[in-house]
């Protein structure tokens, strides 16, 4: 098989020519013109499609092709412009009712045509780049009906003026409408562009342009934004209605330029309705309506917002400086959460949680905040009251709330360092007093600190706790050795470490005798089981409940302070004593007894004791005997001792000195631990990273810092650079 010669075989073309009349075309081309102006005069129920689809088939195969595309361009043509006639006549609101007619007619008649037409428009107009028979036909019309001179501007003013017409108050015929642009769209990109889109932007910018002046002369901020917001909303739905969703951005664009970003500053700050009257009376709904125009536009909430922190940090500052409203601590403090709450609200509600808006908030508070150098202080006195008798009966998810608003607070301080030392100042003598309402409530902030500011922040606090559990053991075992003691006086020491709580100066008092024996059994008893330690009495810190009988056998018994047990104690043995003999007695310093003395014999209801001569002050002339005639309707009666709430300005300036001694070990440290680790580094870095590394607790001086420098290179810790002097060296 492989031996024998391959046959090659060749396909040859037909050797008889085929013979076509020469009238062939024009007879045919006649047929198919016929049938397409039947088409389009609605006749075609009577046509055989299958012949003159044949009939176009035969006239293509034939070379004809040419011939047919010529003569259906001419054809089409020649229709359309009887047609124009016909739409150029129609009247008044006919016009666009008769054009949408005779463009659903032209579609339908094109659909018919080119089912006739399917092989020239697969195989001829490919093959000679010609338009096809659809898309032909819409030039045509585009040609003929659209860019007619006398339709073209007759067809935009009529849709112009409709659109006018809705936008006045005026029901449409929104579906001709819709089919009309439709029309407009399916003849291209271009067309439903220059033909409508652009006149339409044009004249709605003029539309919005002159609305958008008379509602701003006549109307409030909230109306004029209401009515920016419906007109806004109207151009959406005209969009969904009958325009190109394409156009939404553009038309939307316009309206906010006209209504919103070129009456922006004006609106925002008008009067008597702009931004700062809708915070001050709370109009949500108006905010939340600015809001949301203006987050349409550039520099819309940007503006908002400037003008937002701009007022708060006005009323806030108003707010820390006022002499009047800084009398009361408590009543400030809880002002300036009322603040807060009320911003956040609106931030929640009319600002859609924005965390531009929030941080501007909170940027604004921790300005005004620390404009006031005692703010740290008025929220450890807030805390307080909170803890004493604030809390009473509060579930604990408020108590939790408000310590979470107490900690907001706390984090705007500059100076959480100068905060502490007023909180553990405040805790102590909660604690020792034993008024907190809830142990718990005092442990959930101290933790929430901890979380804050780290575990040093807060040890000495968390020292103070372990303290009061500890005396109470102390306590047990002290009286389960001497069991003696049941039937005199009860003494209860609570023995505090010197490190964790406030330091306070070891003040001299001569405490009764009874008392003095018991102290100092106790003393012998702790020295024993503790070895190492020294006690010395912190008498001004104490309490004492004491039985005390009146005039007509009237018995009560009195919660004092141990400075004033002392007083009292005297008068078991005299019936009048003078103010020298008492304070010689006592051995109390002047102010403090003056303060005791003043409670007992000048407050109305607590007066224990009688003063001679009467007068609201003491002074060091003054008698002092008991008051026989002394009633009230407590058996237990709670004598105060009348202390300012607020620091004397010496106590002030006392803390704020022991501060900045606090300070200076904690800056030496930074910066001994960013030289350890960058070994050398210039002035302006070392205040730069010392300043941050601090700022969780205080904001740090840079002329202290500079100090601080000094000591180091002093002490050897650090050198300067034989050069530049303004370069440290880290010395191992």
């Amino acid at each position: 098989m492989s031996n024998q010669k391959k046959r090659n075989f060749q396909i040859e073309a037909f050797k008889h020519r085929v013979v076509v009349d020469p009238k062939y075309a024009d007879k045919t081309w006649k047929v198919l013109e016929h049938a397409i102006r039947e088409i389009y005069n609605h006749n075609a129920s009577g046509l055989s499609f299958e012949e003159l689809y044949r009939n176009a088939y035969n006239m293509v195969l034939h070379k004809y092709g040419e011939k047919l595309y010529s003569g259906l361009v001419k054809t089409m043509t020649s229709h359309l412009k009887e047609i124009s006639k016909c739409i150029e006549a129609a009247q008044g609101g006919m016009f666009l009712e008769e054009m949408n007619k005779l463009w659903t007619d032209h579609n339908k008649a094109l659909q018919m045509i080119r089912d006739i037409l399917m092989y020239m428009d697969r195989t001829y107009i490919p093959s000679t780049q010609k338009t096809p028979v659809h898309e032909l036909g819409l030039n045509l019309w585009r040609d003929n009906i659209i860019h007619s001179s006398k339709i073209q501007t007759r067809l935009l003013n009529t849709l112009l003026e409709l659109v006018l017409r809705e936008r006045t108050g005026d029901v449409i015929n929104r579906g001709l409408m819709r089919n009309i642009i439709k029309m407009l769209m399916d003849l291209g990109p271009s067309v439903y562009q220059e033909d409508f889109e652009n006149p339409f932007l044009e004249v709605s910018a003029e539309f919005y342009k002159g609305e958008s002046q008379k509602f701003i002369e006549c109307c409030d901020c909230g109306d004029y934004l209401k009515k920016a917001e419906r007109r806004l909303n109207e151009e959406l739905e005209r969009v969904t209605h009958y325009l190109d969703a394409k156009s939404e951005v553009k038309i939307t664009n316009v309206v906010e330029k006209e209504m919103i970003a070129n009456h922006m500053l004006r609106l925002v700050h008008m009067e008597n309705s702009g931004l700062v009257n809708m915070l001050l009376d709370d109009k949500y709904e108006d905010l939340g309506r600015m809001y949301n125009l203006f987050r349409r536009v550039a520099n819309g909430l940007s503006t908002i917002r400037e003008v937002m922190t701009s007022h708060i940090r006005e009323t806030g500052k108003q707010l820390v400086t006022d002499p009047e409203r800084l009398k009361d601590p408590v009543e400030f403090v809880q002002r300036l959460l009322d603040e807060k709450d009320k911003y956040d609200s609106i931030i929640k509600l009319s600002f859609n949680n924005d965390k531009t808006f929030q941080n501007g908030l909170n940027s604004s508070f921790e300005y005004f905040i620390n404009l006031n150098t005692r703010s740290p202080e008025f929220i450890s006195l807030f805390v307080d009251d909170k803890l004493r008798k604030g809390l009473k009966g509060v579930s604990e998810e408020d108590v939790e709330v408000i310590l979470d608003k107490v900690m907001m607070l706390f984090r705007y301080l500059q100076e959480k360092d100068v905060f502490e030392k007023y909180y553990k100042q405040h805790l102590a003598k909660r604690l020792l007093s034993g008024k907190t309402v809830s142990d718990d409530a005092e442990r959930s902030l101290i933790v929430k600190l901890k979380t804050e500011c780290g575990y040093q922040f807060t040890s000495k606090l968390e020292g103070m706790f372990t303290d009061m559990k500890t005396s109470q053991d102390t306590m047990q075992g002290f009286y389960a050795s001497h069991p003696e003691l049941g039937d005199g006086p009860t003494l209860t020491v609570q023995v505090l470490t010197t490190g964790s709580w406030p330091t306070q100066p070891s003040v001299t008092c001569n405490l009764p005798a009874e008392m003095s024996a018991l102290c100092e059994k106790f003393r012998s008893y702790y020295l024993g089981t503790h070895t190492g330690r020294r006690l010395s009495w912190q008498t001004n810190m104490g309490t004492a409940d004491i039985k005390a009988t009146f005039g007509k056998g009237q018995k009560h018994e009195l919660n004092v302070s141990t400075y004033q047990m002392c007083v009292l104690m005297l008068f078991n043995n005299a019936d009048r004593l003078n103010y020298k003999e008492i304070e010689q007695a006592t051995e109390i310093p002047a102010l403090d007894l003056k303060r005791c003395l003043q409670s007992m014999a000048c407050v109305k209801g607590k007066n224990v004791l009688r003063k001679e001569p009467m007068s609201k002050d003491i002074c060091e002339d003054d008698t002092f005997l008991v008051n026989e005639k002394f009633t009230s309707k407590l058996y237990k009666v709670k004598i105060g001792t009348v202390v300012a709430q607020k620091e004397s300005e010496p106590e002030k300036q006392e803390t704020r000195q022991r501060v900045e001694e606090d300070r200076k070990p904690q800056i030496e440290a930074a910066i001994v631990r960013i030289m350890k680790s960058r070994r050398t580094l210039d002035h302006n870095n070392v205040i730069s990273e010392v300043t941050k590394q601090l700022q969780s607790r205080f904001l740090a001086n840079p002329t202290e810092i500079k100090k601080r420098i000094e000591s180091l290179i002093e002490r050897e810790f650090l050198e300067r650079d034989g050069t530049d002097r303004k370069l440290y060296r880290y010395l191992a």
